[in-house]
């Protein structure tokens, strides 16, 4: 359900995966490496993880949404190491008998574990600095609620 990589995030197969006869919609949610950060231009990043810590407290924010939502399957895989721009970083599948559903629940996927699994984000500029940048609206919790 919930799963830190260090290989390349294969998005078919957790789409496959996710995919299911009773379902009639299906979300997904794909995070890339972008070139730029504040007004800083980026030349990679680096995600290093608590594996362990980082994948219970994934499966469980997997299980809150099969409870709150009325969905089928979910997946959320993030990667970790070293991702050049255009690379995947995460991805989150959802599917569901109905569209609103799974809309949801991949948003509640993705912005809980931006919100709570211990993953860690290393910025390299192209200027040669580096700076592990702290989201204050993501540790003040999610203002989108259920």
């Amino acid at each position: 359900m919930f799963q830190i990589t260090d290989s390349t995030i294969d998005h078919n197969a957790l789409r496959s995966n996710t995919l299911d006869p009773t379902a009639g919609g299906f979300c997904s949610f794909e995070g890339w490496v972008r070139n730029h950060h504040e007004g800083k231009s980026v030349d990679s990043l680096e995600y290093s993880a608590y594996n362990t810590l980082a994948e219970k407290e994934g499966n469980r924010i997997i299980e809150e949404a099969l409870g709150k939502f009325p969905i089928v399957h979910a997946h959320c895989q993030h990667r970790v190491g070293h991702l050049k721009i255009g690379e995947m970083a995460v991805y989150v599948a959802v599917s569901a008998a109905h569209r609103d559903a799974a809309f949801e629940a991949c948003r509640y996927i993705i912005d809980q574990t931006k919100a709570r699994v211990p993953i860690w984000k290393k910025e390299h500029y192209t200027d040669g600095s580096t700076a592990w940048p702290h989201c204050a609206k993501c540790a003040k919790g999610i203002p989108h609620q259920h």
